[in-house]
């Protein structure tokens, strides 16, 4: 009895330590500081990837799983993770040292995650989880919201981990907030006013445009009727407020059908745009192109629905393409004084800068803010409104085509200016491409400027400039810049011996040695003159500087050229190193000397080492 006694003492004090020994590492959040404002938790949380996405509570809570969660100081909003398949764990610590309890709103701040999971301590030694997400019902959510939100309440004096799992077949960009209830409420009026006032832009220019279709009998209105309505749908999607309705066995929220909604979309656009451009006549190489892209966008949705993850990089690409291209010919039309065109790049051109935003935040290249996140919203109900003024211009113009009549002598005249007019085109398209080819010349004169011609690398001048660069840059920051010099040991006897045809050689194979072991690319290795090579790292301290000239000794002894007019036999480097954490006032200079100084070092002990500043 004493001996089960005992054991079963062992096992609940083990019980009781693993957790202990779990949250060692885990820094926790005074919610009783986060009141009015939400605090962002990019810099608070700990991150862990999970490559094969298989991983369990259980097992990313075991103390071998907890040691490999990172922290990282964001200076963003949201972790921008890419295009990627695989999941990835948040680890959040929340501590309430309050004498009452209180709740807090965990809020993912993005409505478009394939899947979140979220798992918050239930008070009972376990866990309650939500498993929900853009591909899963609206009525898995812990709150009714457009986003993922899920309520934290902490006992006086306690602490919580909580755990979330995300994972997506899209971009996966993961904002992570933490609001009060109230201030959450007073935010979520506002955000659905917001949006609610758009789609009443968008009923309104519905209902105009219908009315102007049943009136003029122009198809083009019906067009952009379309064109609203596919819009407004992939903003409902977008934003996570489509009903939990299924199509064609997807769901209306899940990213199958938010980026199928935009293709459709697109095509919309795409031949409303051909209507009020009439590029059939004025452009038809560009009238072509339109009509190819519509057909892809239309099929486009059933790759999607196939193969959404493979794919959904590409997509964006192909928005973006489309974006451009759409601006691209909306510029030449306007070239060719169509003044549709004007009124075009006016009204859309908002509209594909805001979808551009949307899109380059999807693949992390621009931070998540109101403009970025609702950049496609914005656009959308600038560009209804600004096309209001287009389409009145439009019907004036109808008006007063239909109303003037034309004297032989007028249409002989205009006959005569546009032929002017047409001349006049192709001498500024000649003299652009004059003008554009001087520019490639000059971009050429300017690499050779920077290349050493011997080897294929940088030269002195591309070294000292871009010296000048990342000084002034590492001054702002304060940051450690590093500068390795390396001489080719005993180089004039090289030359001696086998000739300069030979040294030449030499020095190209050691120069292609040594760019080829740069593995970043603010690294810049160059040749300083004659047998003396540079290399500026920025962002690295002393030890970081010496690795790197270890390596490049490396390179270069593993090419083995042979050297009898060496005491080694072989080709071999001597090397200084110095790094300084740049300070005002301070001058590259000081970095140049220090390096000379520990390469001289290393030749006055021998040669073929690698000797650091002494004095860093």
């Amino acid at each position: 009895m004493n001996i089960a006694r005992h054991f079963r003492f062992v096992w609940l004090l083990l019980g009781l330590l693993l957790p202990l020994s779990t949250l060692a590492d885990v820094s926790f959040v005074d919610i009783t500081q986060v009141e009015q404002s939400p605090l962002s938790l990019t810099t608070h949380v700990d991150m862990l990837e999970d490559v094969t996405g298989e991983a369990t509570l259980e097992s990313v809570r075991s103390d071998e799983m907890a040691g490999r969660f990172q922290h990282e100081q964001l200076p963003s909003t949201a972790f921008a993770l890419g295009f990627t398949r695989s999941a990835y764990w948040f680890r959040l610590g929340l501590d309430n040292p309050g004498n009452e309890s209180t709740t807090r709103l965990v809020v993912v701040n993005n409505p478009r995650i394939s899947l979140v999971d979220a798992y918050v301590p239930d008070g009972q030694g376990g866990y309650r989880r939500w498993l929900t997400g853009a591909d899963r019902p609206q009525s898995t959510k812990a709150y009714d919201n457009r986003n993922f939100v899920f309520p934290v309440t902490l006992s006086a004096h306690s602490q919580q981990v909580i755990y979330l799992r995300v994972q997506s077949s899209i971009g996966l960009l993961v904002p992570l907030q933490l609001w009060s209830v109230e201030a959450f409420h007073v935010h979520e009026r506002d955000d659905y006013m917001a949006r609610s006032g758009y789609v009443g832009i968008a009923v309104a220019m519905i209902l105009f445009n219908l009315m102007l279709f049943i009136a003029l009998r122009d198809r083009i209105y019906l067009l952009y009727v379309t064109f609203v309505l596919s819009a407004v749908c992939c903003l409902t999607i977008k934003n996570g407020m489509a009903p939990d309705w299924t199509l064609f066995g997807q769901s209306l929220n899940s990213n199958v059908m938010y980026y199928s909604s935009g293709a459709v979309s697109l095509s919309m656009l795409m031949m409303f745009m051909r209507r009020m451009l009439q590029t059939e006549k004025l452009l038809p190489w560009g009238d072509r192109l339109l009509q190819g892209m519509t057909l892809f966008y239309l099929l486009s949705p059933c790759i999607y629905v196939l193969a959404l993850p493979q794919v959904a990089h590409f997509a964006i690409l192909s928005f973006l393409f489309a974006a451009v291209a759409m601006v691209g010919l909306a510029l030449a039309c306007a070239l060719k004084r169509q003044r549709s065109a004007y009124f075009f790049l006016a009204a859309f051109g908002l509209l594909i800068l805001g979808g551009a935003s949307t899109s380059l935040r999807a693949m992390g290249i621009l931070p998540t803010n109101v403009f970025t996140e609702d950049g496609l919203q914005l656009g959308s109900s600038l560009e209804m409104l600004l096309l209001a003024f287009a389409l009145a211009d439009r019907i004036n113009v109808m008006r007063q085509e239909k109303l003037q009549t034309q004297a032989q002598l007028l249409l002989a005249q205009e006959q005569l200016v546009e032929t002017l007019q047409r001349s006049e085109r192709e001498l500024e398209q000649r003299v652009a491409q004059r003008t554009e080819e001087l520019q490639v010349l000059n971009q050429r004169l300017e690499t050779l400027s920077l290349t050493d011609a011997l080897t294929g690398i940088a030269n002195r001048r591309q070294f000292d400039e871009l010296l000048q660069q990342q000084w002034h840059q590492a001054q702002r920051s304060s940051a450690p810049l590093a500068l390795v010099v390396l001489d080719v040991d005993w180089f004039k006897p090289y030359n001696d011996l086998y000739g300069h045809p030979a040294g030449d050689a030499c020095l190209r194979q050691i120069a292609q040695a040594l760019q080829a072991t740069l593995s970043r690319s603010t690294d810049l290795v160059a040749r300083y003159g004659g047998e003396e090579f540079v290399l500026l790292a920025p962002l690295t301290d002393l030890a970081g500087a010496r690795l790197l000239a270890e390596k490049l000794a490396d390179a270069v002894a593993a090419l083995d050229l042979p050297h009898q007019g060496s005491p080694l036999a072989r080709v071999t480097l001597s090397i200084g190193v110095a790094a300084l954490t740049v300070t005002p006032g301070m001058q590259p200079q000081v970095l140049v000397q220090r390096a000379d100084a520990a390469l001289y070092r290393a030749k006055q002990q021998g040669r073929n080492r690698v000797e650091c500043d002494s004095g860093a």
